[in-house]
């Protein structure tokens, strides 16, 4: 993955939890053979008053610098990247002062740097498949709101979204056969519920399911892989945070889960905003 140090050149708040980050930078040309709707990059955090190699390679610090110095390192889908103008967009949920990445997105202001390893990515729309399902949280927005611009214009989709509240909805472009359902944690809602209430339409469906952990693998991978017979290749699944669990705690579950179970292995990011 390559190092890309990026400059803020402003940011819009989407919902009252959600804030855009704008960045540019010189050379953005790691992103142009980039082709997943899911594309990410790992956002690098140093700690105060520790200085980077300018050519960095997160993984090859471990072992060269004590572990105190080491930075804070989180995932993010990259948004509207555009390789000429060297332009690209993240989207944060921020919590307060909870965590690293949305504090710092909360208070960001034009001229302030970001360093990004990346870009990476598994997921793109199937063009073949007869509809897709698309299913996450806040923290899935920013991959299904690039999905759903990746899909052909009359595609059909059915969205379900989990938030706090209708004030926290966003605004998604659907493609002509697409529809949306918001589900909304104050009156108590569920992604896997609304997701078992679905009609299930006729013909191959391609999913892409990411979320809270436990929800998504322990919930709803269970219900589209046993119940609902999806095979690997028509379902993109994984937890991208887990409920009252830390940064560290989170991946020694993932890790756990993958050596248990030998399927899906949960995703690498952290839950934005973390």
């Amino acid at each position: 993955m390559p190092t890309t140090r990026f400059t803020v050149t402003g940011t819009t708040m989407l919902t009252p939890t959600m804030v855009r980050v704008h960045l540019s930078t010189d050379d953005l040309s790691g992103f142009a053979d980039s082709r997943f709707a899911d594309r990410y990059v790992k956002l690098v955090f140093p700690k105060p008053g520790v200085e980077l190699p300018e050519q960095l390679d997160v993984r090859s610090l471990r072992g060269t610098m004590p572990p105190e110095d080491l930075p804070v390192v989180r995932t993010y889908t990259a948004l509207n990247p555009d390789v000429e103008a060297g332009t690209m967009d993240i989207d944060f949920v921020v919590h307060g002062d909870e965590g690293v990445a949305g504090p710092w997105a909360a208070r960001a202001q034009a001229g302030d740097t970001l360093i990004a390893n990346g870009p990476g990515g598994a997921y793109t729309p199937d063009p073949t498949a007869d509809w897709h399902l698309l299913v996450g949280d806040e923290s899935a927005v920013p991959a299904i709101s690039a999905a759903l611009q990746a899909m052909h214009p009359d595609a059909t989709a059915q969205v379900v979204i989990l938030v706090d509240s209708a004030d926290h909805e966003p605004k998604l472009t659907l493609p002509a056969g697409g529809s949306v359902t918001f589900v909304h944690r104050a009156k108590g809602g569920s992604l896997e519920s609304v997701v078992r209430g679905l009609e299930w339409l006729d013909g191959r469906v391609h999913a892409f399911v990411h979320g809270e952990a436990e929800e998504t693998m322990k919930g709803l991978r269970p219900y589209l892989r046993t119940e609902r017979g999806l095979g690997r290749e028509q379902l993109s699944i994984s937890g991208y945070w887990r409920r009252g669990t830390s940064e560290d705690g989170f991946r020694e579950w993932k890790a756990k889960l993958a050596s248990e179970e030998g399927e899906e292995t949960p995703s690498r990011r952290g839950r934005p905003g973390s």
